[in-house]
């Protein structure tokens, strides 16, 4: 298992080999990479920043992936979550998951990708054509993460 917050963007098919090259009985690698939208439900935006606490993201993200790896037959995990100014159109975030089959694959990428939306130590901001604001979490999202409660 390994954890990136980063700033610089990352190689989405590099990722993917090095994960998968690190056990011949993975059956299945699913990868979810989230972008920038150019057209959020209030309206288009020119960019985004995401801040965070170094340290406490990386061992917050670290425990999340531990989880997975607990409910999960996994052969790998790998998260990459970048802060910072992005653009419309940029990598915001990678989850890849490895197993032997693919349906452990696919349930623990939801997994992590609802915990990242709702749970995450991040902080969001979009740009709004010069008017700044800060993003809530989406009812959605909440109810999404609560399918995962044990």
């Amino acid at each position: 298992m390994t954890v990136s917050v980063q700033r610089e963007d990352f190689d989405i098919a590099a990722e993917i080999a090095r994960l998968s090259a690190a056990d011949a009985d993975i059956g299945a690698v699913v990868s979810f990479t989230g972008l920038v939208r150019r057209m959020t439900a209030d309206g288009p935006i020119t960019g985004m920043e995401l801040e965070h606490y170094p340290g406490m993201t990386e061992r917050a993200l670290e425990a999340i992936a531990a989880e997975a790896e607990a409910r999960w037959p996994l052969q790998g995990v790998r998260v990459i979550h970048r802060y910072g100014a992005l653009e419309p159109g940029e990598r915001i975030v990678l989850v890849l998951t490895a197993s032997r089959h693919r349906q452990a694959a696919f349930e623990a990428a939801e997994f992590l990708m609802d915990y990242l939306k709702t749970s995450a130590p991040f902080w969001k901001k979009e740009d709004h054509a010069g008017e700044t604001r800060w993003v809530d979490a989406r009812d959605a999202d909440d109810s999404a993460m609560a399918r995962w409660k044990r």
